[in-house]
């Protein structure tokens, strides 16, 4: 059965859970997802050149994937090497790792395949707020970090939920998305006395199914929505983020207005912190 519409939109949920939270250092936001292929990598390319581009703040993109689709995306070779799992340890130094993009005030820390031991190597360690110290120690460069996540729960999520300020995750127009996103928060208080702001995203959406209609007027009413559009799938053949090319279309409007409510809820945040 499909659930009643929720009295406030998620937007407005996620609005006061930011501003009941923890002050915060600086933003810290991780585009995560335990379902692969919802456009994860390419939300958190698109929110993060946003940040730079039209927010004005430097902003730093860090690719915790294996599969290195951040950088790539954003039109860099693959990175030569395997030490971007080096940031994590004591000595290590992630400045050394960061390179930057064509797009003025947005780097990005690739990942690589060293990425694909980093959970044990982590779960060895016994540290679980090396990625949030490593964070804060970024964040005299990069007012802005924006955190690419695997699909996973282990303890590289462990890292990202202890570490972000707000956790932005992109769902499937699918009943199984009902049951995800409770999963999500169970697990992360499982883990942490609190999780962070969550704003569910529901992605790859198509007006033209009944199930897709189905979803959105019932569990997933008032989330922020992104179409599917072949201007998206774009983004991969150009290597370039949407707006850069397609700032006419209906999804470039979406997004914008997601990283408006984004940015609106960081004020909001930053004002109670002053």
């Amino acid at each position: 059965m499909i659930a009643k519409r929720p009295a406030i939109s998620e937007m407005e949920r996620f609005g006061a859970e930011a501003q009941s939270g923890a002050a915060t250092r600086m933003a810290v936001i991780g585009i995560y997802s335990v379902k692969g292929g919802v456009g994860k990598t390419t939300l958190a390319v698109d929110m993060a050149w946003r940040s730079a581009a039209v927010s004005g703040q430097r902003t730093l993109l860090w690719d915790l994937d294996p599969q290195g689709g951040a950088g790539w995306l954003l039109g860099l070779p693959d990175r030569v090497g395997n030490r971007a799992a080096s940031a994590f340890l004591r000595d290590g130094r992630p400045t050394d790792l960061i390179v930057p993009t064509r797009y003025p005030g947005l780097d990005v820390l690739q990942a690589d395949e060293s990425m694909r031991g980093l959970s044990l190597t982590l779960a060895r360690i016994g540290k679980r707020k090396r990625l949030a110290r490593a964070a804060s120690f970024l964040s005299s460069e990069y007012p802005r970090i924006v955190i690419d996540c695997p699909p996973v729960l282990n303890e590289i999520s462990d890292q990202v939920f202890a570490a972000v300020d707000l956790l932005i995750v992109p769902l499937p127009p699918s009943p199984l998305s009902a049951r995800a996103l409770p999963m999500i928060r169970e697990e992360i208080l499982e883990r942490q006395p609190r999780h962070p702001p969550i704003l569910p995203v529901l992605s790859m959406y198509d007006a033209r199914r009944k199930l897709h209609r189905e979803v959105l007027s019932g569990f997933a009413a008032g989330w922020p929505v992104i179409p599917m559009a072949s201007t998206i799938e774009q983004t991969a053949a150009r290597r370039a983020p949407l707006a850069t090319f397609a700032a006419w279309s209906e999804v470039n409007t979406r997004l914008q207005r997601l990283w408006d409510g984004i940015e609106a809820k960081l004020a909001m945040r930053a004002a109670l912190e002053g």
